[in-house]
């Protein structure tokens, strides 16, 4: 895994100086901490930082063939298949990358449809002054862009570009407003005013510095309506091979890897098609436990279920003055801001995990693709039995906190809502909804900077061509069943490691964040209160009653919500480095 960055330029540019690409490097190093390398090219160049995953030796980059350079940060799962076909003879490197440029050299700008994998792009055709910039069609690796007078910047970051001083550090109200209520951001603007994002599964093709034409690859199969529906043997036998299948293709990798084990049905599904895998040392595993006496948390289950396979398992305690020490750095990592609590966790495992290991496996996507949200199933109910959209609450409303109510902040989800129409059932038109937005936009995210913070790759076999295959293609009735979802993920759960008790009641995995924050209500109300870009939205006495209330599940979410963004602001709008803990860095 790896950072990328560079800068296409008009004709009739002068390209920047070389400080502007070191400072890109430097701000990608957590990304890629193995070496920097540049490519100085007619009208572009490129910036990468390297994380060594596959050929250790020979797989530096940019990596060149003809007229295309290419710099990617990524893994290619079909790289033996794409050599198979290619030939080997006609590669140079080991590096799984080198496949999508030669891919291109053979289908030009259709190259990234042959891919298999998660990826960011960069592909300069230096004869055509032609970029292409893809990112993989779950989204689950992050590319952006800024257009400057003179051309057009690109990172894995929002926080690299400002940084080089290549956008500025301004923020879109809209943007910011979808953040308090849905606490992350949707569609392709980012709360900064000139950095948007590469959409999940887009080819962007810029032209002499400026964008041309777009084209796009859905994560999910266009499953036509007459398709014969699936019988649940049928089914069992194809998931089976799907999981196996893809997890034997993520463990890749010529460095140790480990699992983020929760205990959760995602998490348990790849411990068990892992421990059916031959293996030359034992399974690696992190679960994280929360010191506080409502916490809801599945550790023990796990660890149960990591001995049952002699995984070696490690269980990691985070207390709530180990949060208030780290919080300014772990919202520091996350530039394209998401205030979901599970950054927490996700961030204290991944430094724990770095000690050991390069490679983390993880279930992001089973309850997206497999249907496990309740949401789900309330959205498709009559409104008489209780339904109701998906996300029809903002976090704030009916609080009385903010100095105005946002009034547009479910644009973002109403387009999703829109684009849903080749959906094979209401049930998968609001799981799609969820794919385009809440998956790309907060949790993954939410695990490529809390992992590549500590220099970590996070892999995600169940956002894989193949799982997507067979979870998209499922009638409804092996989606949900009674009030359980991810009906067939269970009873595949059930089949192979009955252990794992997938259809017994889940306590589920809650960080006891508000009552860590109504602890310290009053030091940390007054904090918050008194930072400028919290008065300008919301009234200050109503924000100390917030955090002095902050034991209730919605007032602890919205207590939280204002701390992250009181953070985060201060470090990716104003400029300003964590100094200290939550309670200095909040003083100065």
């Amino acid at each position: 895994m790896c950072g990328i960055g560079g800068l296409v330029y008009t004709r009739g540019t002068s390209p920047k100086p070389q400080d502007v690409l070191d400072r890109m490097a430097a701000a990608l190093k957590h990304r890629g901490p193995d070496g920097a390398h540049f490519a100085r090219l007619p009208h572009a160049d490129l910036v990468h930082t390297r994380l060594s995953i596959i050929d250790l030796a020979g797989g530096d980059q940019p990596l060149s063939a003809g007229t295309g350079t290419l710099i990617a940060n990524g893994e290619i799962y079909n790289d033996p298949q794409i050599r198979h076909q290619i030939g080997q003879s006609h590669f140079k490197t080991g590096s799984d990358c080198e496949s999508p440029l030669l891919l291109w050299e053979r289908n030009g700008t259709d190259y990234a449809r042959g891919l298999r994998g998660m990826y960011a792009i960069a592909l300069y055709d230096s004869a055509q002054e032609e970029l292409l910039l893809s990112r993989d069609p779950f989204g689950i690796k992050p590319l952006y862009v800024t257009e400057f007078e003179g051309g057009l910047a690109f990172a894995s970051e929002p926080g690299v570009l400002l940084a080089a001083g290549l956008a500025p550090r301004t923020m879109r109200t809209s943007a910011r407003d979808e953040l308090l209520q849905l606490q992350f951001t949707t569609g392709r603007e980012t709360i900064f005013n000139t950095i948007h994002r590469v959409m999940p599964g887009e080819t962007v093709r810029v032209v002499q510095g400026r964008i041309l034409d777009r084209q796009h690859c859905s994560a999910l199969p266009d499953v036509q309506p007459d398709q014969p529906p699936l019988g649940e043997e049928d089914a069992l036998h194809r998931l089976d091979a799907a999981l196996m299948n893809s997890v034997q293709t993520h463990e890749r990798s010529d460095v140790p890897f480990g699992l983020f084990l929760s205990g959760g049905i995602d998490s348990a599904s790849l411990l068990t098609a892992m421990a059916r895998l031959p293996r030359p040392e034992k399974l690696r595993t992190w679960t994280a436990v929360f010191e506080a006496s409502n916490a809801a948390d599945e550790a023990d289950a796990a660890a149960e279920l990591a001995h049952g396979v002699q995984a070696d398992h490690e269980t990691v305690q985070i207390t709530a003055p180990m949060v208030w020490d780290h919080l300014p750095a772990i919202v520091a990592c996350m530039d394209d801001p998401v205030a979901d609590y599970a950054i927490i966790p996700t961030w204290f495992l991944a430094r724990k995990a770095a000690e050991d290991v390069r490679v983390i496996l993880s279930g992001e996507g089973g309850d997206e693709l497999f249907c496990g949200y309740g949401r789900y199933r309330s959205a498709i109910r009559p409104w008489w039995r209780g339904g109701r959209r998906m996300w029809r609450r903002g976090m704030f409303d009916g609080l009385n906190v903010l100095r105005t109510q946002p009034a547009d902040w479910r644009d973002g989800i109403m387009a999703a809502e829109v684009n849903t129409s080749t959906a094979p059932s209401r049930l998968a038109a609001a799981q799609a909804v969820d794919c385009a937005e809440w998956l790309p936009n907060d949790l993954l995210i939410k695990l490529d900077r809390c992992l590549m913070a500590h220099g970590l790759e996070g892999r995600t076999p169940l956002l894989d061509p193949v799982v997507a295959d067979i979870a998209w293609r499922l009638p409804d009735t092996l989606r949900v069943r009674g009030d359980k979802g991810k009906w067939l993920l269970r009873r595949w759960l059930e089949q192979h490691c009955p252990a794992a008790r997938p259809f017994a009641p889940k306590q589920g995995f809650t960080v006891p964040i508000g009552a860590w924050i109504a602890k310290e209500g009053e030091r940390l109300g007054t904090l918050v209160a008194q930072q400028d870009c919290i008065q300008e939205i919301a009234r200050p006495d109503r924000v100390r009653a917030l955090f002095q209330a902050a034991g209730g599940r919605k007032t602890g979410h919205a207590a939280w919500t204002l701390l992250f963004y009181a953070l985060w602001h201060r470090t990716h709008i104003r400029g300003l480095a964590p100094a200290g803990d939550v309670f200095e860095t909040l003083s100065q």
